[in-house]
């Protein structure tokens, strides 16, 4: 009997021994096709000789000091290297563990800056449903995913929330996508003169949705709207890469592709491709500026910020993206890997949408194309699915509650930076195999 809490407790794990390139492999020797890069975090695969290099040089040289006493060389390197390819005006990086840590410091940061100078009353955050920005409370209060909310409904803090972008399902048959975008983004302002633009801090969003409503991308000018209505009530602009960033989309900002620069951003996953735990918040110049001017300091803080081993392995995977040329790789594939999908489920009757960019992916499952009715949410079609596909020997990121929390099903695929073509012609077969079992036409 194992003695781990795991995520599921009816549940029997197999047990992963080693990786090589984009397939990890159990203890009895069985492979499997990474397809989604477990959470969308392994950009690299398994295993890349250059990242288990700069781990092993920097855990023998120091492997840990806290940051209340030093800085380290590695993590200023990281720094430096990810403000110089950063959006512009972003001048600092405050390093965590993982993506919901980097939310709770994005909304701590947005309420400090204010009262730094002297808005205490700026403290209100606004979010959209249907969204996903982790699972600490504060990151589970700004996050629109109605189903991880609905279980700790009575420790969640008072956050707004306004409608998603998501075209499939939202746009009249009447409206333009430019029309809908500006519909939906004026939701913000709506919800800020709600409140009062004297109360609200932030706006928080994905650039691309993942997890909760699978690789959904913004109509053209949605994000550009949203940024004006940010600028006009002194509403910073937090966006939440934590999946979408650091290349998974064809560039290494997600927001690059939407014409837009947030006042916070926070990066995690492919930051360190799972060789180590770590995340980040890249901070505009004018919140540390207003910090530095006022109290002097950032009111918050973990035990393993900026860990050295940690910022080694997430320069030595930047290095690599860049050295390898992967990003017009996930470029090119991902356009291929789109087709490969669409000639595969295209016709299918069960698959209403295919949709992302590069190589974040997502299929919408349905029970009527025409009428795009959602499957039984009492079939759990994706907990099927993500069983059969690993039987096949593929690792894919099905969820539910697509459409509202409770009905809708979808599949996430995000996998690595760095496979052929032949990989992602195999990713395809297995997953329409598993389709067509748990869903035969």
């Amino acid at each position: 009997m194992s003695h781990v809490f795991h995520r599921h407790l009816r549940q029997d794990y197999p047990i992963a021994v080693a990786g090589d390139g984009p397939y990890l492999i159990d203890a009895q020797g069985k492979r499997y096709l990474d397809g989604s890069g477990g959470a969308a975090v392994s950009c690299l695969g398994h295993g890349h000789p250059a990242v288990v290099a700069a781990v092993r040089e920097q855990v023998a040289r120091l492997e840990f000091a806290h940051t209340s006493f030093f800085t380290s060389e590695p993590a200023e390197a990281l720094a430096d290297d990810l403000i110089a390819h950063g959006p512009a005006g972003l001048s600092h990086v405050y390093f965590v563990s993982g993506g919901s840590e980097g939310v709770e410091a994005a909304l701590k940061m947005a309420v400090q800056y204010h009262a730094e100078r002297g808005k205490p009353t700026k403290s209100r955050v606004i979010a959209r449903w249907q969204s996903y920005h982790g699972n600490t409370l504060g990151a589970l209060s700004a996050g629109g995913n109605r189903w991880r909310r609905a279980q700790f409904a009575s420790l969640l803090i008072d956050i707004s929330h306004i409608g998603e972008c998501y075209a499939y399902r939202g746009q009249r048959a009447d409206e333009t996508p430019e029309a809908y975008g500006r519909r939906m983004a004026d939701e913000l302002e709506s919800e800020i003169l709600v409140h009062g633009a004297d109360t609200v801090a932030a706006f928080i969003a994905e650039p691309v949705v993942g997890a909760t409503l699978g690789a959904v991308t913004a109509v053209p000018g949605y994000f550009q709207r949203i940024r004006e209505i940010c600028d006009r009530h002194d509403v910073l602009l937090i966006l939440d890469e934590v999946m979408c960033g650091m290349g998974r989309t064809g560039t290494l900002h997600a927001c690059e592709q939407e014409g837009v620069a947030p006042d916070i951003e926070v990066i995690a996953k492919g930051l360190g491709a799972g060789y180590q735990p770590i995340g980040a918040v890249l901070v505009h110049a004018r919140i540390v500026e207003a910090m530095r001017s006022g109290t002097g300091f950032f009111q918050h803080g973990h035990t393993y910020l900026g860990h050295p081993v940690a910022c080694a392995a997430s320069l030595a995977v930047q290095r690599v993206i860049r050295d390898e040329d992967l990003m017009p790789k996930v470029r090119a594939l991902g356009t291929r890997l789109d087709a490969l999908l669409r000639e595969r489920l295209g016709d299918h009757p069960h698959v209403g949408d295919i949709r992302g960019r590069g190589f974040f992916r997502g299929i919408e499952l349905v029970a009527d194309r025409a009428t795009k009715k959602p499957l039984p949410a009492a079939d759990k079609t994706h907990a099927r699915i993500k069983a059969r596909a690993l039987e096949r020997g593929l690792l894919c990121y099905p969820s539910g509650g697509t459409v509202d929390g409770s009905q809708g099903d979808h599949v996430l695929l995000a996998p690595p930076f760095n496979v052929s073509i032949a990989h992602l012609e195999e990713l395809v077969d297995k997953l329409g195999a598993t389709l067509d079992d748990v869903l035969p036409r």
